[in-house]
């Protein structure tokens, strides 16, 4: 688990370990919508609301869109949507991944915060943009906000068809691999986020840290896990 906070915020980039799950989910995997047991799950996310301050912990049913929603309150279960954003305190903003990138913003002094589940569909969409937006109808400006990329597929491990290379500049590959990585923080970049993070931390070739929906497919798994990437406005 990686855990950082300042001035009033919290966020934190959760890996595989220090769960309940076991067998291909073990250990904290947070996603509802795997085939784990949903006792198991429920537990592994009560364990990232407890390290996020007791926050009540918010995700979405993510369909690779670039949609994106206001929060204004607690709910149990999300809605449709691959972004979302608020100005309440003590509400855990969470991003479900297993390759593709999650992103959280926060500017600080407005009191606001965002995050984004950028898989390439969503990416080249403009989910993140979407999420910059709603944080502006809160109140953020984008000259002040700060976003970190959590753990993603990195380049040497996200091999594409001739096909999927099209959409995207030549810039972003190495032969028939793509950069999300390097991707999303373009986009963040041309949407005016001068302070982008980068964790740098690939979801498939650390298997002990992370989950990995390629990994799993090439080694012929029925289902994977879910890690969770969340944000939270303090008390």
């Amino acid at each position: 688990m990686l855990h950082a906070s300042n001035l009033g915020v919290r966020h934190g980039f959760f890996g595989r370990t220090g769960g309940v799950s076991s067998g291909i989910y073990a250990s904290l995997n947070c996603g509802p919508g795997s085939g784990d047991d949903r006792a198991s799950v429920t537990e592994n996310r009560r364990r990232v609301s407890q390290a996020m301050r007791g926050a009540k912990l918010l995700t979405l049913y993510q369909i690779h869109s670039a949609e994106a929603v206001v929060v204004t309150e607690p709910w149990e279960q999300g809605p449709q949507a691959d972004a979302l954003a608020t100005d309440v305190p003590g509400l855990a903003l969470g991003i479900l991944t297993a390759d593709c990138a999650p992103v959280l913003f926060a500017d600080v002094e407005a009191g606001v915060i965002g995050a984004a589940h950028a898989g390439w569909k969503g990416a080249v969409g403009g989910v993140t943009d979407s999420a910059i937006a709603a944080m502006e109808r809160l109140g953020a400006r984008r000259e002040r906000i700060a976003a970190a990329i959590g753990p993603c597929i990195c380049q040497a491990n996200y091999e594409t068809g001739p096909e999927f290379r099209e959409r995207f500049d030549a810039r972003f590959f190495a032969g028939r691999h793509f950069d999300l990585e390097a991707y999303v923080a373009e986009r963040l970049a041309k949407a005016g986020i001068a302070n982008v993070e980068r964790i740098a931390a690939c979801t498939y070739a650390r298997e002990d840290d992370f989950f990995s929906f390629r990994r799993a497919t090439h080694r012929g798994e029925n289902d994977y896990g879910r890690q969770v990437s969340a944000i939270v406005l303090a008390n």
